[in-house]
């Protein structure tokens, strides 16, 4: 990571995995501000951004309740457009966490991970 990029991790204060991701970055000493995407929402335009980026397929949780729970119709026929509209009814689609870094995303969390990106 290049000095000077500001660092936001987004997600839900309460998954073990994003308490895991905080527990690391602080760890390390990463400066980062939180976005708890479930009381504070989030934008289709980032999301849009984001599934640019890493593809909806990285972006949605499909192993996790929420999106377990949508009616068959709402789950085939994935396509980012659909996929987006269903993240910003349901947050907790979202996988977790999304790390910015600048421009750059990073999708879900691993020690590996976080070192290479911030190493």
């Amino acid at each position: 990571m290049r000095a000077g990029n500001s660092v936001i991790l987004y997600g839900i204060k309460a998954c073990d995995t994003m308490k895991k991701a905080r527990a690391w970055l602080d760890q390390h000493g990463v400066a980062y501000a939180f976005h708890d995407y479930k009381s504070h929402g989030i934008d289709a335009a980032r999301l849009a951004r984001w599934a640019k980026q890493v593809g909806v397929e990285r972006l949605v949780n499909t192993a996790g309740t929420t999106f377990k729970k949508l009616p068959d119709a709402d789950k085939t026929d994935l396509t980012e457009a659909k996929a987006i509209r269903l993240m910003l009814a349901q947050p907790s689609m979202i996988k977790r966490p999304v790390l910015e870094i600048g421009d750059a995303v990073v999708v879900g969390f691993s020690p590996e991970i976080y070192g290479k990106t911030f190493g």
